[in-house]
């Protein structure tokens, strides 16, 4: 049984992450800001189903905020922490920078700073795709170059990979981060294009498909992205000098204990193929509203998860169709409630 303390755990993954780990036994502090970016109402049904769980607590407050965010940790005093609390969202971040600096970057600082003084055994950090930005290179490897981001959302998220290993080659810190692709599933954020497809489909209202459609994700089911977490958390980077052998293709760095890993399905569909599993799914056509593509987009996504699989032994490979079929049967429920 381990003490792990989750930042964003009222968020999507947050939550799943949370309630996996609460049902293996170990103790959860949740740490969460319930921000308005999205629905209030819906990140408190997620805490309040995870404090109906023995070994849960949680603390309400921003990551930015430094002297609660350190109060919660010394009192916790985890064993590991895994940093999953940020300002989200691609487009959002076109029209409120400031956001993501205060909460994505300066936050980040703070938890490393906690991570730092708690000497937890492993810090867990959320990145993204979104840090490959320009390179034309498919499918995207850890150790690809990611030195051109698109938008202030994944410029804050490569800044915050570079602290983190600042912190672990001067103070010996062991961190995992983890770069995901395009997740969807049950419990999932309405500002997400998979969300937003399912309530105007429903409703028969247009959906907007950019770059006319032709786009191509690496959609993850969030089941198995918690599934790549959880068997992630025990496999702290050691440092150069207590070093084995490494596995081929490993990110680890030369001079600390750090490492990323991508998380996501192997592969990549191209978007009115999602679209027409959803329809085929929720039983009605979307009505289509075709856009041209959007500022800081890419057309393409698609992971090579290898090192995941040769780490761990787990492979992400929900199919779409199994994976969605999840979400529709939560939505349904939800958007009766």
């Amino acid at each position: 049984m381990q003490r792990i303390l989750i930042t964003g755990s009222a968020g999507f993954i947050g939550f799943h992450l949370a309630r996996q780990l609460l049902a293996a036994g170990h103790r959860v502090h949740g740490y969460d800001g319930l921000t308005p970016y999205y629905d209030v109402a819906l990140k408190e049904k997620r805490h309040a189903m995870l404090k109906a769980m023995p070994g849960f607590t949680a603390t309400e407050a921003l990551v930015e905020d430094v002297e609660t965010l350190d109060r919660a940790g010394a009192d916790f005093a985890p064993d590991v922490i895994i940093h999953l609390a940020a300002q989200a969202g691609v487009r959002y971040s076109l029209t409120h920078p400031r956001s993501y600096i205060e909460t994505n970057f300066t936050g980040s600082f703070n938890v490393l700073e906690l991570a730092k003084r708690q000497k937890v055994r492993h810090l867990l950090i959320a990145s993204t795709s979104s840090v490959y930005g320009a390179n034309p290179e498919m499918p995207f490897h850890e150790t690809d170059r990611a030195d051109h981001p698109l938008t202030v959302y994944a410029a804050t998220k490569k800044a915050v990979e570079g602290l983190a290993h600042s912190y672990a080659h001067l103070w010996g810190l062991p961190v995992t981060l983890f770069r995901f692709f395009t997740v969807y599933g049950a419990w999932g954020r309405p500002d997400l294009a998979y969300f937003k497809f399912a309530k105007a489909i429903l409703q028969g209202t247009p959906i907007d498909v950019y770059n006319h459609g032709e786009l191509w994700r690496d959609f993850t089911a969030v089941e198995d992205l918690v599934e790549g977490v959880l068997r992630l958390i025990p496999l702290a980077p050691s440092a150069p000098s207590a070093r084995g052998a490494t596995v081929e293709g490993d990110s680890l760095s030369p001079i600390a204990p750090w490492r990323v890993v991508n998380i996501g399905n192997n592969d990549k569909i191209h978007l009115m193929d999602f679209i027409r599993t959803l329809e085929t799914l929720l039983g009605r056509k979307a009505v289509l509203n075709l856009m041209p593509m959007q500022p800081g987009d890419v057309p393409a996504t698609w992971a090579d998860c290898s090192l995941l699989e040769r780490l761990t032994g787990f492979k992400p490979e929900t199919d779409l169709a199994t994976g969605l079929a999840r979400f529709v049967d939560w939505y349904r429920d939800y958007a009766r409630a």
